[in-house]
């Protein structure tokens, strides 16, 4: 896979770093149970990954977290928007479409995000996913989305 062209770096211009960044936004593409494997040649050892549901160190304390993630996920598909890279920092905003076998019955649910990354010799070290949880989940239950959407709506 080819990095993509509609980079925007600020600094020094180190290819390794969209390589690694195009490998990224493949694998999310096709992440799912199955492709658990592939982590490792995106990720380092070491990684630090945190959401806002929760936050893991090491390739195999991450395997887990999106292999329980990912347990009752029927599709998830990602939409990234335009990079930015200032070594070794990267910011790429997406659109996640997801649909959860317990959320919204398996209708898609689409959800904006960004992802911070930090990139050295080829792999991702420190990965910081933001997004709206409620967006994503809390809207989605029965009681509590209605409130919860009925304060965003009033709350501006």
């Amino acid at each position: 896979m080819t990095p993509p062209d509609n980079v925007v770096e600020v600094g020094s211009k180190d290819r390794t770093m969209q390589i690694t960044l195009s490998a990224f936004c493949g694998l999310y593409n096709k992440l799912d149970k199955g492709h658990l494997h592939e982590l490792a040649a995106v990720y380092a050892e070491d990684i630090e990954f945190q959401d806002p549901f929760g936050q893991v160190t090491g390739l195999d304390a991450l395997t887990e977290y999106l292999a329980s993630a990912y347990q009752n996920v029927i599709r998830c598909q990602f939409r990234f928007g335009d990079p930015i890279l200032q070594h070794p920092r990267c910011c790429i905003p997406w659109v996640m479409e997801l649909s959860h076998k317990r959320i919204q019955r398996g209708k898609p649910v689409y959800v904006e995000g960004m992802s911070h990354l930090v990139i050295r010799n080829g792999k991702v070290h420190s990965h910081r996913d933001y997004f709206d949880a409620g967006e994503l989940l809390y809207e989605h239950l029965p009681v509590v989305g209605g409130a919860i959407r009925w304060v965003k709506r009033h709350a501006g």
